[in-house]
């Protein structure tokens, strides 16, 4: 695959920028509604995605090889989901042929998140809507 198809994967839905928190004895991830500041809230689209990982030091680069290791990537990631193995589903872009499909199925972040400068105490907004 190319980079190039390899990022078309992405349908945009912004779950993998919200802060997480894992429970540090079972593991467990627990996803909240603060998204990262790069994240712009109404395209759910990076705002610097070339330059994320140096300004992000916790930005991950995904990979064909390391998608597999990151479980906590929604189940309806593209990129978890062809890692498990599975169909993509009728609302990614790559199926619908709509850039804004994911959007119009409410499967993104929109009109649900918070930028991270808004947010203190992650405890108080954890959320089980990414799942």
């Amino acid at each position: 695959m190319t980079p190039k198809e390899w990022e078309s994967l992405c349908d945009g839905c912004g779950k993998c920028c919200l802060e997480k928190l894992e429970d540090e004895l079972t593991g467990a991830i627990s996803y909240t509604s603060v998204a990262c500041s790069l994240l712009n809230l109404e395209t759910c689209k990076c705002a610097k995605y070339e330059k994320r990982q140096k300004l992000m030091n916790d930005c991950i680069q995904l990979d064909a090889k390391n998608v597999s290791e990151f479980k906590w990537m929604p189940s309806t990631c593209a990129y978890r989901l062809l890692a498990e193995g599975k169909d993509l589903p009728s609302w990614h872009p790559l199926v619908s042929n709509d850039p804004d499909s994911a959007i119009k199925a409410g499967i993104t972040i929109k009109g649900r998140a918070v930028k991270s400068k808004d947010a203190s105490e992650l405890e108080k907004y954890i959320v089980d809507w990414p799942e």
